[in-house]
């Protein structure tokens, strides 16, 4: 099972610190969520900065709103931090839930869905080195990976899971063990109907904090203020691990579900957490 770490958005400068930890550790990866409205680093400069400060973990947008963006400039964005990374970029996307991000980016909502799916049609054709049309070339550079960088798709619904099979090559579920199965099924069924050959990678999150009781709140805290938007920050919360038992018992789980990989998710800014996190597996 690869073990890789959601970063905490509250304090960028700390960002640095918890790459070169986590590169040196036993993680496979690092995540970092993307909003708008909120007070957090974009995701693709922050990662493309993490990209330089590490040699060997993979980057990853967990998940970027992609509907809010410039579909070709996003597209050869990605195509660039893949290839200046050595392939290391995992292109996490979704639709986002929050109005106000939508707002600013003037952007309706109610067509985010489908916007997303003409989006990767473009992005897929770009990264395979195609014109762009209407007499536009080629934009570069090429992706590391053939076909561009490995996509992923967060969400709940049956067309967000089956977008999966139409476009992606993963599933990431934040979703606790004992409903994600039912949503790695529904991943992998319409993997299949889709007549896609292999596997889709799942990969798993869970939110964990490791260490003083300071520490701990302060991640309650920030996680809570997060999910303020949603009206179940309180559950949410009291959802997160914080002992080595519980988050070994979660990888477990995850595991005899046939997930490849979980992500723990950080909300508390101390950097020390990586190394307790690296003890904990």
């Amino acid at each position: 099972m690869n073990v890789g770490i959601g970063l905490p958005i509250g304090d960028p400068a700390l960002l640095l610190d918890w790459a070169r930890r986590a590169d040196a550790g036993p993680f496979s990866t690092l995540g970092l969520l993307d909003r708008l409205v909120y007070d957090n680093p974009e995701p693709l400069v922050a990662l493309a900065v993490l990209a330089g400060a590490t040699s060997r973990v993979r980057v990853q947008t967990e998940v970027l709103l992609a509907p809010l963006r410039d579909t070709v400039l996003l597209a050869k964005q990605a195509a660039t931090l893949d290839r200046m990374s050595g392939g290391r970029l995992v292109l996490g996307l979704g639709i986002g839930g929050r109005e106000d991000d939508h707002q600013v980016a003037g952007i309706d909502p109610r067509t985010r869905g489908q916007r997303l799916d003409e989006q990767l049609a473009v992005m897929r054709r770009l990264w395979s080195g195609e014109p762009y049309g209407d007499g536009a070339g080629p934009i570069g550079p090429a992706p590391a990976r053939t076909g561009g960088p490995e996509v992923l798709f967060g969400g709940f619904k049956p067309v967000a899971l089956e977008r999966v099979a139409r476009w992606g090559d993963g599933f990431l579920a934040a979703a606790a063990p004992s409903w994600a199965g039912d949503l790695f099924d529904t991943v992998r069924a319409f993997w299949k109907e889709h007549g896609r050959e292999g596997e889709p990678r799942i990969v798993a999150q869970v939110n964990v904090a490791l260490g003083s009781q300071d520490v701990i709140d302060d991640a309650r805290a920030r996680m809570g203020a997060y999910y303020a938007f949603s009206g179940m920050a309180d559950r949410m919360v009291a959802g997160m691990l914080t002992t080595p038992g519980e988050i070994r018992e979660a990888i477990a789980a995850f595991t005899d579900l046939g997930a490849d990989e979980v992500m723990l998710y950080c909300y508390g800014l101390d950097p020390a957490q990586v190394d307790r996190l690296a003890d904990a597996l």
